[in-house]
Parts: structure tokens; C-alpha cells; sequence
């Protein structure tokens, strides 16, 4: 009886999603911060961490970390990809906003996506298919939520908020797959 109740428990909470990757990551596209379309397939082969970002948020100081990431690993085949996020009501009302904020206070050169919804019904593609295909863990809880896709365009990992960019458990699946 009482191992009955464990399976039934597991069962229920096994947060596990067999990930059948019908696209891969480079099947996808987003808007550029500046308006252009960036096709996902010019990043094949690379592995790319995808973060939620946000001017106003209390994780604001990581896009320090994810610059410093960007210029020690984009020759080696990291594409670090920043999705400025009002999800969680802590960005700046346009685009034009968010990449003067960026670039003035971080020096930021990695790409960055217009303004896009990552949670919900209304959230933009690459979160839905996120969440298919890796679970609750790859939806964001909060802003700069990382998710490490593989150079297999596959979720390799994912990261909370807390996680910072140049910490050696992030660095160290970089390395693992590039």
C-alpha cells in the first residue's frame, strides 16, 4: 500500500517532459532590438544561452556577467541572445529605451530581441517550445531565467534568476558542450 501511494505521488509530480524536439531551437526566429528578423539557423552549430532580461530588475547588474560571458566565448561558438521582457513589469516602455540602457550602462554588444513576452499564453515561440520540450523549468519565474541550448539546437540546461552568468556551474555546461 504505501509503495503504491509513493508511485502514485511520483507519478503526479515527475516534473520529466520527453522531449520530442518536432523543431529545434534554429527552426525559430525573433525581432532584433532594432527591428530586423533574427533567423535562428545562422546560429547552427553554436550553442546559445538564451536569458530574459529586464532594465528595472533587481538581476539587472548580470548583464555585466552576460557581456563578459559574450566576449570570452562567442569565438569559441557561444551566441549569448538577451530577451528584453515586461513579463514580470520591471522594463522600459520601447525598444529604443532598452538598447540605449543597455549599451550606455553595460556596454552591451551581444544580441538582444525587441520586447517580447516570455510566460503565458502570449508568450513568444521559443518559451512555448521551451516548455514543451523540457518542462516547467525552462519557463521563467523571473527575469535573467537562462536557458543553455546546445550546438544540436536541443534545451541542454537551464538556470534561475540566482545563477549568474561567470558562475563555474553555468561556465562549466558551457564548456561541457562547446
Amino acid at each position: 500500500m504505501f509503495l503504491n501511494v509513493i508511485l502514485i505521488i511520483m507519478f503526479f509530480f515527475n516534473n520529466v517532459v520527453k522531449a520530442e524536439y518536432e523543431k529545434t531551437f534554429y527552426d525559430l526566429n525573433i525581432e532584433s532590438i532594432t527591428g530586423e528578423i533574427i533567423n535562428f539557423k545562422k546560429y547552427e552549430n553554436k550553442a546559445i544561452l538564451v536569458v530574459n532580461t529586464a532594465s528595472y530588475c533587481g538581476f539587472t547588474s548580470q548583464y555585466e556577467e552576460l557581456q563578459e560571458l559574450w566576449e570570452n566565448y562567442k569565438s569559441k561558438g557561444l551566441i549569448v541572445l538577451g530577451i528584453p521582457s515586461d513579463t514580470f513589469n520591471q522594463e522600459k516602455k520601447t525598444n529604443q529605451e532598452v538598447k540605449n540602457f543597455c549599451e550606455v550602462n553595460f556596454n552591451i554588444n551581444f544580441p538582444l530581441s525587441a520586447i517580447t513576452e516570455v510566460k503565458g499564453d502570449n508568450a513568444h515561440e521559443i518559451f512555448k517550445w521551451a516548455k514543451k520540450n523540457h518542462g516547467k523549468s525552462a519557463v521563467p519565474k523571473w527575469n535573467f531565467h537562462k536557458i543553455l541550448i546546445n550546438k544540436e539546437g536541443k534545451i541542454e540546461d537551464t538556470f534561475a534568476s540566482f545563477t549568474k552568468p561567470m558562475s563555474s556551474k553555468l561556465i562549466k555546461k558551457i564548456e561541457g558542450i562547446l
